[in-house]
C-alpha cells in the first residue's frame, strides 16, 4: 500500500513539474523587422507599386484657402505686422495690410477666425477622387496638416480639426475612402513641423499669444523665434544664424500624430515638406521604425519621403520641390509641384500652368528615373475650378493614349537628349523654359524603348540620334516602329547618325511618344 502511495506521489510530481515547464515555456515573439536605427531603416526597399505609379495628386486645402490672397502662407504673413521682426524696413506684410483692411485687427480677427468659414459645403469626396482617376493619377491624398497647425482628419489628440470645427467632415477618412475604392494609393503629406514659430505667440496685440489658442498656434515662443521655421543653424549673407529647436512636448505630439494617421488611414505613403530637422532626430527615425514596422507586420509596402537631408539617404525617397533633376539618377525620386505658378492654394487671381507644360514636366521627370506629385488647389467650399478640371482631364486624356511610355517604365541608358538645360535647384522651375521638337526623352519596358517627343516635328521626320546604327547604347535591330493615337507600324530608317521616322499626321496637341520593338 505504501509502495503504491509512494509511486502515485512520484506520478503526480511528474505531471506537476512537467505542467509547470509547459506553463513557463516561452512563446516566441519576432523582434520587429527594423530599429529606430539609421543603418536598419535603410533596410527599407522602395516599393514596386511606387515605381511603376509616376503620378499622383495632392492638394493644398484648409482655412488658407479662405482668404483666396497671394498663397497659402496667407496664416503666416497675415501676423507680420511692423512690429515683427520678419517686418521689411519695419514695415507690415503686403499680407498684414490686407487682412486688416479687410478683416480688422489681430487681436479680433486672427486665423482661428476662418476656421468657421472654412464650411467645405460642395466637398465630394467620390467626385474629386473621379477627377484623380481620370487624371491619370495612381496615388493620391489631401495635405493632411499643413504649417497651419489644423488637422484634415477626425484627430483624438486635438479639437482643432476638420471633425470637431470648419466642415466638421473627417475629409482624410472619406478621401482615403474614395480614392482605394478606384484602385489608387491613398498618400497623407504633413507639414506640422513648421507651425514652431509659424504664427507670433509672443505678440501681444495679436491673438496668436493667447493661452486659450495653444492647440491651434503652437507654443508660445520669444520674439524673434518666429522668422518662418528654419533649420536650427543655418547661414544667412555670411552669417551664422541659430534658431531654437522643438522641446520634448512639440516633439511628441509631432510624432503622436502621425502614429495617430497610420493608425486610422493606413496610408500607403506619407509625404514630409521640408524643415523636419527643427523635430529631434530620435522622433523622425521614431516615425520611420513605427511605419515601416507596422506595415511589415500587416504585409502592406509603404514609403516616406523627405527633402533636403531630413532623413538619411536610402531610408525614404528623396523628394524635390518646383524643381527636377538635370541628369537620370540611379535612385527613384519623386518632384512635387503645383498646377498653379503663384500658389499651392486656390487664390482669386491664379495663374496655371498649361496643360502641355504639365505634360512636358511628367515625361522629364520619368525619364530620369522620378515621379511627380502634382498639387491642386480647391476652393473652400470643396469645388475644384474648371481650368484646373481640364487641365487634369486633359492630361489623363494624354496618358489614356501615352501611358505605355510612362506607367510601368524603367530608365533607357540616357533620359534623352534635345537642347533643353534644366536649372536644378529648390524652387527653381520656374526658370526652366518650354520645351521643344528637338527634345526627346527615353523610356523603357523590357527590351521595348519608348521615344517621347517633346512637340511636334514641322519637317514630317522625327531624327532620334541616340537610335543611330552602330550606337553603343541601342545595339539591336528594329522590327517595328509605332505611334500611340496613329494605327500602323510608322516608315524608318537607319544611318550613322539617326534614326528617323516617318512621321504620320499629327494625332493630338501634346507629347507624342513613340514605341520601339527590336527584333528577336
Amino acid at each position: 500500500m505504501k509502495s503504491i502511495k509512494q509511486l502515485l506521489l512520484v506520478c503526480i510530481t511528474f505531471l506537476t513539474l512537467f505542467a509547470c515547464k509547459e506553463t513557463k515555456k516561452e512563446v516566441k515573439v519576432e523582434a520587429p523587422k527594423y530599429t529606430a536605427e539609421w543603418e536598419s531603416l535603410k533596410e527599407h526597399k522602395t516599393p514596386e507599386w511606387f515605381l511603376d505609379a509616376k503620378f499622383g495628386i495632392y492638394c493644398h486645402w484648409g482655412p488658407y484657402s479662405v482668404p483666396e490672397f497671394e498663397n497659402e502662407w496667407y496664416a503666416h504673413w497675415m501676423y507680420v505686422n511692423a512690429n515683427n521682426p520678419e517686418a521689411k524696413n519695419g514695415e507690415a506684410s503686403l499680407f498684414n495690410k490686407h487682412h486688416v483692411e479687410k478683416y480688422g485687427p489681430l487681436k479680433e480677427f486672427g486665423y482661428k477666425d476662418f476656421i468657421p468659414m472654412f464650411k467645405a459645403e460642395k466637398f465630394d469626396a467620390a467626385e474629386w477622387a473621379d477627377l484623380f482617376q481620370k487624371a491619370g493619377a495612381k496615388f493620391a491624398g489631401p495635405v493632411s496638416e499643413h504649417a497651419d497647425g489644423f488637422a484634415m482628419w477626425d484627430s483624438d489628440l486635438t479639437e482643432w480639426d476638420a471633425k470637431d470645427m470648419g466642415p466638421k467632415r473627417d475629409v482624410m477618412g472619406e478621401l482615403a475612402k474614395e480614392i482605394r475604392k478606384r484602385d489608387m494609393k491613398f498618400i497623407a503629406t504633413y507639414h506640422r513641423q513648421w507651425l514652431f514659430g509659424w504664427y507670433p505667440t509672443w505678440d501681444e496685440t495679436t491673438d496668436a499669444s493667447n493661452p486659450k489658442y495653444a492647440g491651434l498656434y503652437g507654443p508660445k515662443l520669444k520674439k524673434g523665434d518666429n522668422q518662418m521655421p528654419r533649420s536650427n543653424h543655418e547661414i544667412e549673407n555670411g552669417v551664422e544664424k541659430y534658431y531654437p529647436l522643438a522641446d520634448k512636448k512639440f516633439n511628441d505630439e509631432w510624432l503622436a500624430r502621425l502614429k495617430e494617421i497610420i493608425t486610422k488611414y493606413d496610408p500607403d505613403l506619407v509625404w514630409f515638406d521640408n524643415k523636419m530637422d527643427v523635430v529631434s532626430e530620435e522622433h523622425r527615425k521614431e516615425f520611420l521604425e513605427h511605419y515601416y514596422n507596422t506595415a511589415d507586420k500587416s504585409g502592406k509596402e509603404v514609403l516616406a519621403t523627405y527633402k533636403f537631408h531630413d532623413f538619411k539617404q536610402g531610408t525614404a525617397v528623396l523628394d524635390l520641390e518646383r524643381s527636377r533633376m538635370s541628369e537620370k539618377k540611379d535612385f527613384p525620386w519623386l518632384t512635387d509641384d503645383s498646377i498653379d505658378w503663384k500658389s499651392w492654394s486656390h487664390i482669386s487671381n491664379p495663374r496655371y500652368k498649361s496643360t502641355n507644360r504639365l505634360i512636358d514636366f511628367l515625361v522629364d521627370v520619368v525619364s530620369k528615373n522620378g515621379a511627380v506629385l502634382l498639387n491642386i488647389t480647391p476652393r473652400a467650399n470643396g469645388t475644384i475650378p474648371e481650368p484646373v478640371k481640364e487641365r487634369l482631364l486633359e492630361m489623363g486624356q494624354w496618358l489614356k493614349v501615352n501611358g505605355e511610355a510612362i506607367y510601368g517604365t524603367r530608365t533607357f541608358e540616357i533620359y534623352g537628349e534635345g537642347d533643353a538645360e534644366v536649372v536644378e535647384g529648390h524652387l527653381s522651375e520656374e526658370k526652366n523654359a518650354d520645351n521643344t521638337s528637338k527634345d526627346i526623352r527615353f523610356t523603357t519596358k523590357g527590351d521595348i524603348v519608348y521615344a517621347t517627343v517633346l512637340d511636334w516635328p514641322t519637317n514630317g521626320k522625327l531624327n532620334i540620334r541616340a537610335l543611330k546604327e552602330g550606337s553603343e547604347i541601342y545595339t539591336s535591330e528594329i522590327a517595328s516602329i509605332q505611334m500611340f493615337g496613329n494605327e500602323g507600324d510608322l516608315e524608318f530608317s537607319r544611318d550613322t547618325k539617326h534614326l528617323t521616322i516617318k512621321l504620320p499626321k499629327k494625332v493630338g496637341n501634346h507629347a507624342f511618344s513613340f514605341k520601339i520593338t527590336p527584333k528577336k
